[in-house]
């Protein structure tokens, strides 16, 4: 499993450092659920970001940029849609459900699959809304980003640039 030490060694040392865990806390009551570590982590030390110009991660503790209020936001446009039609399992926060997370500048939305179990492995889904295609990678969030970072092709088509970087948002 990828780790945080991984993800910085090719998007380069972050600089939000969140430790306060209150806004994870009270999301994850809210949605009751509880987000994956690697996530968390990640989310924790870059904060508010675009990763490679292509990929929008929020934070729950940011006022403006935060993850609760764009998943209130994503969570109505899905339902809106009926997310039946384009996502296996439909949106939500309950086990097997998709839990949109972020975003890509080219239509996609990222999605963490909930695990049945909680010992059950996570995984990464990715909706590409220009084509309606939506892959599921059957792995970690960490392990997904870091593939994302090496140009992999895990954003159902997109791909990100030679050379990965982040530029925070405020």
């Amino acid at each position: 499993m990828a780790t945080l030490e991984d993800i910085k060694a090719l998007l380069g040392e972050p600089g939000f450092h969140w430790s306060d865990p209150a806004p994870w806390t009270r999301l994850e009551q809210d949605l009751e659920v509880a987000f994956p570590a690697d996530f968390r982590a990640v989310t924790d030390a870059y904060g508010p970001v675009l990763i490679s110009g292509g990929l929008y991660l929020y934070h729950p503790g940011h006022p403006t940029r935060n993850l609760g209020e764009r998943f209130k936001e994503s969570m109505e446009f899905w339902l809106e849609e009926d997310s039946a039609e384009f996502l296996p399992g439909g949106a939500g926060s309950r086990p097997g459900e998709l839990l949109p997370i972020a975003t890509g500048t080219s239509a996609e939305t990222i999605f963490l699959r909930i695990p049945y179990e909680p010992s059950a492995p996570w995984a990464v889904g990715v909706q590409e809304m220009d084509s309606g295609e939506f892959v599921l990678y059957e792995m970690a969030f960490g392990d997904w980003l870091l593939a994302y970072l090496r140009g992999e092709d895990v954003m159902a088509g997109a791909s990100a640039p030679e050379r990965p970087f982040f530029e925070p948002l405020n």
